[in-house]
């Protein structure tokens, strides 16, 4: 009897990409490298934030649960674990637990260290394949130093997305939509790579409903380069671009948003 050998997780990352990679495009430290050096915009205040070396160490154990639970409404919002819970349960995901778990194909745009790509993973069977995508070195060196079986890593631009239409069974974006130059082309990419009947979720800011809230939340936009959605905002994009079953949670800070395609 032949044994058939199965593609390595790398083989199976670049037969999702939607042109072959260039020939100088690689694996560094563990991710796939299909954006290279290119010439960017000068970044943000909060976009050098999230290029910095020092972030990633400490992102995942201090930035990320005390900053976004705070923003969450902690002690009454979900903390990280109830976050992630969610997060797989609106996508179609299993828990960990679970005794069957579908065979997804799931990015996670702007993954940064992996954490919340680690969660997904969790939901995803042993044929499924999980890819975070991020534009940081420093970010997606962590997240490859920790990963583990079907998990990937790509460095690529998260507002256009270097994958095939109609690729992705689910795609999340969670704490990143506010920091893109042009978040409603990165939801167009988004959408453009889901199959359809696929399903997006979106943790992202949520501008308080404050007679001073636009004002103010301008104002933090130029300075910080961070961007307060309004509560219909980002809901209506996704109705506008056809996607249905839209929930939203909002909490002080933030909203987490989710539909079907």
């Amino acid at each position: 009897m032949t044994s058939v050998l199965r593609p390595s997780v790398q083989e199976r990352v670049r037969a999702l990409l939607e042109s072959p990679p260039d020939p100088h495009a690689g694996y560094h430290d563990g991710y796939l490298d299909v954006l290279g050096p290119t010439a960017e915009p000068t970044p943000t205040v909060a976009q050098r934030v999230m290029q910095s070396t020092f972030l990633p160490q400490i992102y995942e154990r201090v930035w990320r649960p005390v900053g976004f639970n705070l923003a969450k409404g902690w002690p009454v919002g979900p903390d990280t674990a109830a976050e992630h819970t969610l997060a797989r349960d609106w996508l179609g995901l299993a828990q960990p637990g679970d005794v069957h778990k579908p065979a997804a194909t799931v990015l996670d745009v702007a993954c940064g260290p992996g954490n919340v790509t680690r969660a997904l993973a969790a939901g995803v069977g042993e044929n499924g394949l999980v890819v975070g995508l991020d534009a940081a070195h420093g970010m997606l060196a962590r997240a490859a130093g920790d990963s583990s079986g079907d998990v990937a890593y790509v460095r690529g631009n998260a507002v256009d997305l270097p994958f095939r239409a109609d690729t992705f069974d689910a795609v999340c974006c969670f704490g990143a939509l506010y920091l893109f130059d042009d978040p409603w082309a990165a939801v167009d990419s988004m959408a453009r790579v889901l199959k359809p009947g696929g399903r997006l979720i979106i943790l992202t800011t949520r501008r308080p409903s404050l007679p001073v809230s636009r004002l103010s939340s301008e104002l933090l936009g130029a300075l910080s380069g961070v961007r307060m959605f309004g509560d219909r905002e980002v809901t209506r994009a996704l109705t506008d671009r056809g996607f249905t079953d839209v929930k939203q949670r909002r909490y002080p800070l933030m909203q987490l948003v989710a539909a079907s395609y």
